[in-house]
């Protein structure tokens, strides 16, 4: 059973944006994270953003700072990953994530993490 939906993906040209958004309605127990992931076509999958619930701090990939930032909206049970200035290189399904084995001190890998939606594809192309 699936506890976490994305959406927004979507095509859009280089510098535009796109919002992404992680329902997690169903995932009615506690987790201590929620990430973004990616996955580019030939290309290993990789962190972009966490948000720690423990602390509340926020962290990213390098190569998305400055551009991309996540944040949540626990009223409605959504998580937002809102990009700005995309590049082709941003192309990718992107996954979000929860951690329910324990806090995070930074972007933790996904084996790190125990439930995955099924993904949404972003394209960045002119």
């Amino acid at each position: 059973q699936l506890y976490l939906g994305e959406s927004g993906g979507g095509l859009v040209q280089p510098g535009g944006s796109l919002r992404l958004s992680c329902d997690t309605s169903k995932f009615t127990w506690y987790y201590y994270a929620i990430a973004w992931f990616r996955r580019a076509p030939g290309k290993e999958r990789e962190g972009v953003s966490a948000l720690s619930r423990w602390d509340g701090k926020v962290y990213y990939a390098e190569a998305v700072k400055g551009r991309f930032a996540i944040s949540e909206d626990n009223a409605n049970d959504m998580v937002y990953l809102q990009m700005n200035d995309l590049k082709p290189e941003d192309t990718a399904v992107y996954y979000c994530a929860t951690k329910t084995g324990g806090p995070i001190q930074d972007l933790s890998p996904g084996s790190d993490y125990d439930y995955w939606g099924r993904g949404t594809q972003v394209t960045v192309s002119s």
